[in-house]
């Protein structure tokens, strides 16, 4: 079970904390904190605030570790891993100078653009690596659409039975 015991500045910070704050995350986690100081447990905080109690633990332990910061930064989320969004600036240009030109200009067997040739050519050229995802909301953002024509061969127009006289 965790025991959470604030001292009384903390308490006031923290409620302070609630009525100023815009941040929803950090008011969750005021509000655990102040009800677990006031001996609820941690089920009964985790299913008011509808969390899961490894939530309120992790909050508990982050809140400890970080004494020596602010309130706020002690609240405040962890740093996240994962990939950083970088293709939506950097590609944008490179795709709109390229698209108007022939691929086979630049040593492809293709004469039109698709995504994964796109793709090819900033790994290759820019050294960019970018999925055709990234590509292709590239090319939405830009407005550019292309369709495969469709053949219409040796149809006869809806009225040319009237053209006939028939």
């Amino acid at each position: 079970m965790v025991m959470v015991s604030l001292s009384s500045k903390e308490a006031l910070l923290l409620e302070h904390l609630l009525t100023s704050t815009d941040d929803p995350r950090q008011w969750r986690r005021a509000q655990a904190l102040l009800w677990l100081d006031e001996g609820d447990s941690v089920e009964e905080v985790a299913d008011r605030l509808r969390v899961t109690r490894q939530s309120i633990y992790n909050w508990c332990t982050r809140f400890d570790e970080r004494d020596p910061l602010e309130i706020v930064a002690r609240l405040a989320d962890q740093e996240r891993g994962g990939r950083p969004c970088t293709a939506r600036g950097i590609i944008d240009p490179l795709i709109d100078a390229v698209i108007d030109q022939d691929p086979r200009d630049f040593g492809y067997r293709s004469t039109i653009w698709t995504a994964s040739l796109l793709q090819h050519y900033l790994s290759q050229q820019h050294h960019l690596t970018v999925c055709t995802k990234s590509v292709n909301r590239a090319l939405t953002r830009l407005q550019i659409v292309w369709k495969r024509p469709r053949h219409k061969l040796a149809l006869r127009h809806p009225f040319w039975r009237q053209a006939k006289g028939g």
